[in-house]
């Protein structure tokens, strides 16, 4: 049998949009004492370290190489994660699976950006080849557009729909001492009121670039239980990877058989027992790029029927005091250090279990949480954590 995995440390930067204070490496090297700090452990303990990031978004080849000393790394086993949006949790996973497998007892995990190294629009905008990706080229932005524009059309939401989820994302940013933005968001007409990127997206229905690093220890069951009176457990994962591209296009974005969140969590919840999304799982955070794919993420993890996400929004459901709360912590729409933003996903999750989110703390008593992750042109990894297994 698979070795029992829970999480006995968590440890964040405070997200921004530039870190000229400190190198990547010391970048890093604070969410990593934080972590040893949380777990009341040293980096002697650790058996193992698994890095996250995308380098062309930073410029800098190996950075966890270069910086082995700070982050960890020296002398230790491990190896570095990169599957685009989704490499925060693959690092998971796979750090996960390492101590699963009975590897390593003590594994320390970490997911890093430090964007204001380099320019991820256009790295992401220089990655695919002008023919068969030419559906890419326009860079994250254009096909958030194309996701908005299609649930605007065919869902029956409102601008206003939109507008109500970056209000709800704003709360939880300026609860969270580690989000990057914090605008004190006061009222739908201050979103509506932001320039478009690509219409329908406006500037402030979308993600920023930010700088950031989230580190967590995980501890095989023996151990974690000696060493934390609150771990929380990884009660299962799953990752589905698929690569829809057609000459020029991604595909239909609204059609089930092209979303692998389908996929993944009818796997994920048939595993699990979970029949009914919204009583067996008690909050979300999700990777949710921009306020109007959040709504059609709803419908992916089946938290309601198709073209009825925005319902959720209108009724108050997904918000922080609400019947099933999604993002509390502000999301991505508030932080993306993208090799970390999956991991600070299943960082606050985990944090929400224990009972530790502070002032975006979600009122009611959670002991099941689901983080996913989104990335690429057809990514999902999805982490179920549990209170106990």
């Amino acid at each position: 049998m698979p070795n029992r995995v829970a999480i006995v440390g968590i440890g964040q930067t405070r997200h921004q949009n530039t870190r000229l204070d400190v190198t990547l490496p010391e970048m890093i090297n604070e969410a990593v004492r934080a972590a040893l700090a949380d777990a009341e452990l040293s980096l002697k303990d650790i058996e193992a370290v698994f890095t996250s990031s995308m380098e062309t978004f930073e410029g800098i080849y190996l950075p966890d190489h270069g910086g082995a000393a700070e982050i960890g790394t020296y002398m230790k086993p491990g190896f570095k994660v990169g599957t685009g949006g989704t490499s925060g949790a693959s690092v998971v996973v796979e750090g996960f699976s390492m101590v699963s497998g009975g590897l390593y007892d003590l594994a320390l995990v970490i997911g890093f950006e430090k964007q204001d190294c380099g320019e991820t629009t256009a790295a992401i905008t220089a990655a695919a080849t002008p023919i068969w990706g030419k559906g890419a080229v326009t860079g994250a932005i254009g096909e958030f557009a194309k996701q908005a524009l299609s649930y605007l059309e065919t869902s029956g939401a409102k601008e206003e729909h939109a507008a109500m989820v970056r209000l709800k994302a704003d709360r939880g940013a300026c609860l969270n001492e580690y989000s990057h933005l914090k605008l004190g968001l006061k009222s739908i007409d201050e979103v509506l009121q932001s320039g478009y990127l690509v219409w329908p997206l406006r500037m402030l229905d979308f993600c920023p670039q930010s700088s950031g690093a989230c580190a967590l220890i995980f501890a095989e069951e023996k151990k974690a239980k000696k060493i934390s009176k609150k771990p929380v457990w990884i009660a299962d994962v799953e990752v589905v990877h698929q690569e829809p591209f057609r000459a020029g296009t991604f595909g239909d974005p609204t059609g089930k058989e092209t979303y692998t969140q389908h996929v993944a969590c009818e796997r994920l919840y048939k595993r699990n027992g979970i029949t009914k999304p919204m009583k067996d799982i008690d909050m979300a955070e999700l990777y949710e790029p921009s306020n109007w794919e959040e709504m059609s993420l709803y419908e992916h993890f089946h938290f309601c029927e198709k073209n009825e996400g925005w319902k959720l929004v209108e009724q108050g459901v997904t918000e922080i005091e609400g019947a099933f709360p999604v993002n509390p912590s502000g999301g991505v729409i508030a932080t993306n250090p993208i090799g970390a933003t999956p991991t600070i996903r299943v960082a606050e999750a985990a944090l929400q279990i224990r009972g530790d989110a502070g002032g975006h703390q979600v009122p009611k008593d959670i002991k099941t949480a689901l983080a996913t992750a989104l990335g690429g042109p057809n990514w999902t990894v999805l982490t179920l954590l549990k209170r106990s297994l």
